[in-house]
C-alpha cells in the first residue's frame, strides 16, 4: 500500500519516476489559457486567509459543498470567511475519488508545507498555518506564481477592455513572468443574450462608432483585434454552448442585427448564421495576426434558472451539454481552410465523448506552418481529473500525434491552481510509464524524455511562439 501524496504520487513504474522526477517536474509552466486577473498580478495583491485563495471564485468547491448540503450562505453567502472553510473542510474529506482532493493537498504541500490531510478536524490548525504562511513575502501574487515556475500566461479578456494593466505589466521590469491577455469576443458573437444591446452599444462607444451593420461589427472587432495584438495578445478564445455552421445572406444577417439591437427575437437559424459568419470573420484575422484560435464547445449553461435568478452566472451551475451536432465543426474549419484563413487553433469539447471525433477531425485540417497546428485541447473543466485526462492522452495518442500536444493549463481563477499543471505532468508521466512497462513503447529515455519535455512546456513554447 502506497502512502498519501508521497513524491511518487500517481507514478508506479520505474520509467514514469525518472520521467517526472527528471524530466517534466521543474520544466517551466506556460499557462496559456486561465481567467486570472491582471489587476491582481499588477497590484501584487496579498490574500489574508485560504478562503479568499481558494473559495472566493471556484465553481468547483462550491459543487461539492452544494452536494453536501451546505447552506448557501457558506458557500457564496456572507458568512465568515472562517465558517466557511471549516464548511469546505467537512465537505472534503467526503470527495474520495474526485480531483478537488488531490489538488486541495497538492496546494496545501506545496505552497503551505502541509503534510497532512484536511478535514474537520485539523482545519482550526491549517486555518492557523495558512494564515501564517500568507504572510511570508513569497506568498504575493508574485511571489506564488514565481516560486511556481511560470513563465508564461494567457489571460481571458473582453474586447472592450483597455488592458490598462497588461500595459503595466508589460512596462515592469521586475515582473517575473510574461503576462499577455487572449481576445475573448464572445459577448459580441451571440445576439440573442439579454445584455447584447448594451454591449453594441458599449462596443461602439470603445471605438467611437456607431455599429448598425455586420460590417460595422467586422470593423469594431478588427479595431479591436487590432490593439490588442499590440498589447502583446498571442491568442483568442471562443466559448460556444454548441459547434456552429449556418450561412445566410448580409441581409439577413443584418436583419438579425438589427433585431436583437431592437431587443426583438431572433430566428435560432440566423443567430447561428450570424455567430458563423463573425467566427469566419475573427478567424482570418487571426490568421493575418499569427494567432492562436480556441474553440470551447458544448456546456449547457445555467440549467438551474432559480439559482440564476438569484445568484447570477458564473456560480457553479453548468453543466455538459451534448449535442449531437458537433460535425458542424468540421464544416467551419472546412470553410476556413478552404479560403486559406484558419490560424493555429485548439478544440476542446466538454462532452468527453466527443474525444475520438476531435482526436479525427483535426487530423483532417493540419499545415506546415507548425508541427501539430490543429490541437485536440487538454481536458476541459469537468474532464480534467484523472481519468479525463488519460481518456484525453490515450485518444489523442491513439487518433493522432501525442508528441506534439501542447499539453496543460488552468482554465483557472486561482493562483495556486498552477499545481494542476503537476498533476498533469504525473499523469502523463504514468501513462507513458505503462505503456513502456508493458513492452507497448522502447524504453528509450532519450526519446521518452523529448517527448515528456515538449508535451509538458517545449511544444507550447513554440506553438505560442513564446
Amino acid at each position: 500500500m502506497s502512502a498519501f501524496l508521497t513524491s511518487d504520487f500517481l507514478l508506479h513504474t520505474d520509467v514514469a519516476k525518472r520521467l517526472y522526477h527528471e524530466c517534466a517536474e521543474t520544466l517551466p509552466i506556460i499557462d496559456y489559457h486561465c481567467h486570472v486577473s491582471p489587476k491582481e498580478i499588477y497590484e501584487d495583491c496579498r490574500f489574508e486567509n485560504v478562503t479568499q485563495l481558494w473559495l472566493g471564485g471556484d465553481h468547483y468547491k462550491w459543487r461539492l459543498m452544494r452536494s453536501n448540503g451546505i447552506d448557501e450562505r457558506y458557500i457564496t453567502g456572507d458568512a465568515s470567511d472562517y465558517d466557511k472553510f471549516l464548511a469546505f473542510a467537512r465537505t472534503l474529506p467526503l470527495a474520495i475519488g474526485n480531483p478537488m482532493y488531490h489538488w486541495c493537498h497538492l496546494e496545501l504541500k506545496k505552497y503551505f508545507g502541509f503534510e497532512g490531510v484536511l478535514n474537520e478536524e485539523t482545519a482550526p490548525a491549517v486555518w492557523k498555518l495558512c494564515e501564517e504562511k500568507l504572510k511570508d513575502a513569497n506568498m504575493s501574487v508574485r511571489g506564488i506564481i514565481r516560486q511556481s515556475g511560470v513563465e508564461f500566461i494567457g489571460t481571458t479578456d473582453d474586447p472592450v477592455d483597455d488592458l490598462k494593466y497588461h500595459k503595466l505589466l508589460s512596462e515592469d521590469e521586475s515582473l517575473c513572468v510574461r503576462v499577455a491577455p487572449s481576445f475573448r469576443p464572445d459577448r459580441a458573437l451571440n445576439l440573442t443574450k439579454s445584455d447584447f444591446p448594451a454591449y453594441i452599444l458599449r462596443l461602439g462607444e470603445v471605438c467611437k462608432m456607431t455599429i448598425g451593420t455586420v460590417s460595422d461589427l467586422k470593423a469594431a472587432l478588427r479595431d479591436r483585434i487590432e490593439y490588442f495584438n499590440s498589447c502583446g495578445c498571442k491568442a483568442s478564445d471562443h466559448g460556444l454552448d454548441r459547434a456552429v455552421y449556418e450561412r445566410a445572406s448580409e441581409e439577413e444577417l443584418n436583419f438579425a442585427l438589427q433585431s436583437a439591437l431592437n431587443g426583438q427575437a431572433v430566428q435560432a437559424r440566423l443567430a447561428e448564421a450570424f455567430q458563423t459568419e463573425l467566427l469566419l470573420f475573427c478567424a482570418a484575422e487571426y490568421t493575418r495576426l499569427g494567432w492562436v484560435m480556441q474553440i470551447h464547445y458544448n456546456c449547457l449553461r445555467n440549467p438551474n434558472s432559480k439559482a440564476l435568478a438569484t445568484l447570477g452566472v458564473d456560480r457553479g451551475f453548468d453543466c455538459i451539454g451534448p449535442d449531437n451536432g458537433s460535425r458542424r465543426l468540421a464544416s467551419l474549419l472546412d470553410a476556413l481552410y478552404s479560403t486559406d484563413t484558419l490560424p493555429r487553433t485548439i478544440l476542446y469539447s466538454l462532452d468527453p465523448a466527443d474525444n475520438a471525433f476531435l482526436d479525427t477531425l483535426i487530423g483532417a485540417f493540419q499545415g506546415t506552418e507548425v508541427a501539430g497546428k490543429l490541437q485536440h485541447g487538454s481536458a476541459w473543466w469537468f474532464n480534467d481529473q484523472k481519468q479525463g485526462m488519460r481518456d484525453q492522452l490515450t485518444s489523442l495518442a491513439n487518433l493522432s500525434l501525442l508528441g506534439n500536444f501542447v499539453g496543460m493549463l488552468t482554465d483557472s481563477r486561482s493562483f495556486l491552481s498552477y499545481t494542476r499543471h503537476e498533476y498533469f505532468r504525473r499523469i502523463l508521466c504514468a501513462l507513458i510509464g505503462e505503456w513502456v512497462e508493458n513492452g507497448e513503447y522502447p524504453n528509450d529515455f532519450e526519446t521518452l524524455s523529448r517527448i515528456v519535455r515538449g508535451i509538458c512546456y517545449e511544444n507550447a513554447r513554440r506553438y505560442f511562439d513564446l
